[in-house]
């Protein structure tokens, strides 16, 4: 695991740049503490820094910025080849393969690019990575995205330069960078509490997305050209042959066999390291399926990792000590208290130096500061609601769709109209006026805001607007000012080829809501602790091979996870597994009110909104106001604009 970072230019370097280079890899050092290499082609305009973790080959012979054996290809990786080893066996087999120097993937990767090509070669890698490769012969930069975006990876042209790098933190050391925030992606980051790829929220810098690679020239760069990028893998292309080819279970026992073979192959290639190995342990199914299958296939126990809340409705490390008893891991549980927890609230801006508002960041990286402590590399359960159709949201919204959709959409849009014009205080105020006669158990919280909630529903026009709805913080044109929301893969969503909107909504959020926030926050995490991350259940033939079990093997009699859990009974009882989901989170609600106040406040100050020009605070300061006083619960809308509001104060 490790930090890159490059230039490209169309002319000339500037001067000092290896210095430069230099900065930007101190910039995301903790990607990467263990060493730093520099290459640069002065003659050619091109520039690399690679920060190094350590975790293959840890001799000097898995140094990067690597040269092929040949000369022609240079090339700095972050992340891992799984089946690095059946490469280097196929390539000797064909009798191209070069005298190897050391065991590391990089030089796996060089000598299948120089045999087979980059495409070839990516469609034949298992693993996550993000890859800048230059080709000395044909005077081309490659760059190139894992297949499920574990991996991240910037890029943008400023002061005559492509730069690119793992991190934001990287590109800012480049000069030209200019860092203007784009308030359109603002207005996502408020929808979705993330900024999804290809966006980022400055101007003039992209993510390259998920499975795909992008190629650049110096013509193209004098063109000033934005190259589409190639896609390798398409998890589209995936789903929909998998549906259209469906398995034909003889048995249910055949089915979870099938699973156990495909996800003991993912998890035994992603336990190779030369280095201390673990995994999170939650305690909840998906966690507890990895673990289990690590221990199955270790001669020791496994170190396992789990961190606890006082707070009851947050607590699972009982469970997870529970399944690791069971299992016989050798199992580190650490209560954290809400100071612990909110000392962490300072650094965020600083680990995720984009803006990132999913508040379940808090407990990632106090996990991953527990880990790092004993392992270099850790094993996560993230990737197992989206594949096997784990989420509350599906069953609540496929059940509000089947209600409303029967309603003609015209009449359904002319009730909403309706219910929209009243404001929320209104409607609240008259239905205290027969509140009391209602039995108290029955009295509805927040009418006025559960109609306005129920009114967007009422107005889709499809399912997959309606989950679009559904995952929705804020409106974004009714906050931030003087934006046009910019189109994302949720706008223009063709659900055909799945038929259910179950399905859609899966689909969707292995595209969207899993790289760019899930993995985000594992990753930004973890590598702020100079820990790797290693996500099983997201491996591409997973993730192919969920996509070709029909529905009645993902929920079956109320069951979400079905096959996974018939899997997972197989290793721990029952009775330590089944029990209501629980999210990974801490009490921001209660924070804000409490210990959190004053820094809120001053964050959310309306001069302060109103000096720095990019939110309206009308809105914003009337959902404070009704959630310190603990008349509402707006924690998820708040934490949007304070993590917005706390990068801008550390970052610009």
């Amino acid at each position: 695991m490790c930090g890159i970072a490059g230039v490209l230019s169309a002319s000339f370097l500037p001067n000092g740049i290896e210095e430069i280079l230099k900065q930007a890899g101190s910039a995301i050092a903790h990607r990467g503490p263990d060493d730093v290499g520099v290459w640069v082609d002065k003659d050619a305009s091109i520039g690399f820094v690679h920060r190094r973790l350590s975790i293959i080959d840890l001799s000097p012979a898995g140094h990067q910025p690597m040269i092929s054996a040949t000369g022609r290809f240079v090339i700095i990786f972050n992340g891992e080849i799984y089946n690095h080893l059946d490469l280097r066996e196929e390539l000797e087999k064909s009798g191209r393969a070069p005298n190897w120097r050391g065991h590391a993937d990089t030089e796996s990767l060089l000598a299948a690019f120089e045999c087979w090509g980059v495409e070839a070669t990516l469609k034949k890698t298992v693993g996550m990575f993000a890859i800048a490769l230059w080709d000395r012969q044909d005077r081309k930069l490659i760059l190139a995205r894992d297949r499920m975006g574990e991996k991240p990876l910037y890029y943008g042209f400023f002061g005559g330069l492509l730069a690119f790098g793992s991190e934001l933190k990287a590109l800012r050391k480049i000069p030209g960078f200019k860092g203007e925030i784009n308030r359109d992606v603002l207005g996502l980051l408020m929808r979705h509490n993330y900024v999804p790829a290809p966006y980022s929220i400055y101007h003039d810098i992209a993510k390259l997305p998920p499975g795909t690679w992008l190629e650049f020239t110096p013509e193209i760069l004098n063109r000033k050209e934005k190259p589409v990028p190639f896609v390798y893998w398409s998890a589209k292309e995936a789903a929909l042959t998998g549906v259209a080819d469906s398995y034909q279970f003889t048995s249910d026992t055949e089915a979870v066999n099938a699973l156990e073979k495909t996800l003991k192959q993912s998890v035994s290639g992603q336990m190779m390291a030369d280095v201390p190995l673990g995994a999170f342990l939650s305690g909840g199914v998906d966690s507890s399926t990895v673990v289990a299958l690590m221990q199955a296939q270790s001669n020791r126990p496994v170190k396992t990792f789990s961190i606890g809340f006082n707070e009851k409705e947050y607590d699972e490390a009982f469970f997870a000590s529970e399944v690791a008893r069971h299992l016989g891991t050798a199992h580190t549980e650490l209560y954290v208290s809400p100071e612990d927890a909110m000392n962490v609230i300072p650094k965020l801006p600083t680990i995720y130096d984009e803006p990132f508002s999913d508040s379940s960041q808090i407990p990632t990286f106090l996990i991953s500061k527990l880990a790092r402590q004993q392992v270099t590399v850790s094993l996560s359960g993230d990737g197992g609601d989206e594949l096997f159709c784990g989420y509350n949201r599906y069953a609540f919204a496929e059940g509000v769709w089947g209600k409303v959709s029967s309603i003609p959409t015209g009449l359904r849009k002319i009730i909403a109209q309706a219910i929209l014009l009243v404001p929320p205080s209104n409607w609240d105020q008259m239905y205290s006026l027969i509140s009391s006669v209602i039995p108290k158990k029955h009295r509805l919280l927040a009418l006025g805001n559960k109609l306005h909630k129920g009114a967007t529903f009422l107005g889709c026009e499809s399912g997959a607007s309606l989950y679009r709805s559904v995952v929705t913080h804020w409106q974004p044109e009714e906050i931030v000012l003087n934006m046009r929301e910019p189109d994302t893969q949720l706008t223009h969503f063709n659900p055909q080829g799945l038929s259910s909107l179950v399905e859609q909504m899966m689909f969707l959020d292995s595209i969207s809501y899993l790289p760019d926030d899930i993995l985000v926050k594992v990753d930004r995490a973890a590598m702020s602790v100079s820990l790797e991350t290693r996500v099983p259940l997201i491996d591409h033939r997973v993730y192919e091979f969920a996509w070709r079990l029909p529905m009645h093997y993902k929920v079956r009699n109320g069951d979400t996870k079905w096959l996974l859990r018939q899997l997972l009974y197989k290793y721990v009882p029952r009775e330590l597994i089944d029990r209501p989901k629980m999210g990974f989170g801490v009490p921001i609600d209660s924070w804000l009110r409490g210990p959190l106040r004053d820094w809120a406040e001053n964050l959310l100050d309306e001069s302060r909104l109103k000096r720095e020009g990019f939110f309206n605070p009308t809105p914003i300061r009337q959902k404070w106001l009704e959630h310190s006083s603990g008349k509402r619960n707006w924690q998820y809308h708040l934490w949007d604009v304070l993590m917005f509001q706390a990068w801008l104060e550390s970052n610009v």
